[in-house]
């Protein structure tokens, strides 16, 4: 499998994802549904917008581990905020668990999320060997 990250001169270029990923001789794809930043309970880790998404993507990451693959074989991300909160405090929150590793994202604003108390939603797509 060749994964190759697009980011053409013509548009803007930033180290935080890709604007397009190319991928070729895929032969299975991983689907992670939303993720949420909750615990092993299924709680709400405390704290806010931070906390959880570092915990989302420690989510996002367990999914990943279970179908043996990591960050490096995630071609998209989808990340659902809350009205009210901010894409850089999620992007700060999240270095310290994923790392540099771009890939393409949409990011999507939205009044609410199908739990209440939640503040952010990732799902990811992968492509694995």
């Amino acid at each position: 499998m060749e994964i190759t990250h697009l980011n053409p001169e013509s548009l803007f270029s930033n180290p935080a994802f890709s604007q397009g990923v190319l991928v070729r001789n895929a032969s299975t794809t991983l689907y992670v549904g939303g993720q949420n930043g909750t615990d092993a309970a299924g709680d709400i880790v405390p704290g806010g917008l931070g906390p959880q998404t570092e915990q989302a993507l420690r989510n996002v990451l367990a999914v990943l581990a279970e179908a043996g693959a990591d960050q490096t074989n995630v071609v998209r991300f989808a990340v659902y905020l809350v009205d009210g909160q901010s894409f850089e405090e999620g992007f700060a929150a999240s270095m310290s668990v994923w790392g540099m590793h771009p890939t393409a994202i949409t990011g999507f604003k939205v009044a609410a999320l199908a739990r209440p108390d939640a503040l952010v939603e990732i799902e990811a797509t992968a492509v694995l060997d």
